[in-house]
């Protein structure tokens, strides 16, 4: 019997002849005070996230790539790593396509040993999917993958988070329940409420110390 056989075999017996504890566990505690009125989730999460320096764009579901085009050319940006995978890279795809953009635009297709110097050194934003928000905070919520890794959210200076108007929850309890993540957990989850910042160096706040100098949020509103 090989050593992990063992470990988990000692912990199933150790619940022989044991009474499970009622689960006296109230909801309430963790949603009722953060309800909110569905009309007032996106201007309480604009609200929280615009306090903590993250720029907030509201736009239609058709129209975003043209606006991602108009955040890259006002920063002079000229490539942008992206899920050319997934629906919303494949749409920015055929928008830059279609307008002959000068934007190269990046996928996440290599070991980052591969390219760790141009990752860091030369990518000037990302663009990635959210799986939803929380209103209650004011933090967008990231489920990393083969397509988006979480570095994609972390090492380029500029940040641009598609975030579908839908799929802001009042609360972290009702978002999880809603969507069922007890069905499968990711093997990590990102919050994320603003572009990067400490207070290491004599208790001053400033933004933009490691990670992403700017974090820019597109909300779209349903068709």
């Amino acid at each position: 019997m090989s050593a992990r056989a063992n470990i988990l075999g000692k912990l199933r017996n150790s619940l022989d002849g044991t009474t499970p504890r009622p689960d006296e566990f109230d909801e309430r505690l963790v949603t009722e005070p953060w309800r909110y009125d569905p009309q007032d989730r996106i201007a309480r999460l604009r609200s929280l996230m615009e306090a903590v320096h993250t720029e907030v764009r509201q736009c239609s579901s058709d129209n975003w790539p043209g606006l991602v085009a108009g955040l890259l050319a006002k920063r002079n940006l000229t490539n942008l790593l992206c899920a050319l995978g997934k629906e919303h890279g494949r749409e920015l795809q055929a928008h830059f396509d279609a307008t002959k953009r000068s934007v190269r635009l990046l996928a996440y297709d290599r070991p980052v040993e591969a390219w760790k110097e141009e990752l860091f050194w030369n990518v000037g934003a990302s663009l990635t999917g959210t799986l939803g928000a929380i209103a209650a905070t004011g933090s967008l919520v990231l489920w990393p993958d083969r397509h988006e890794p979480r570095l994609m959210s972390l090492v380029p200076p500029v940040h641009i988070a598609l975030l579908k108007a839908s799929e802001i929850h009042d609360n972290l309890y009702d978002m999880m329940m809603a969507q069922d993540w007890a069905a499968g957990l990711p093997t990590n989850v990102l919050l994320v409420s603003g572009p990067s910042k400490t207070a290491d160096i004599e208790q001053v706040l400033a933004y933009g110390a490691h990670g992403p100098r700017e974090l820019i949020v597109l909300i779209l509103e349903d068709a």
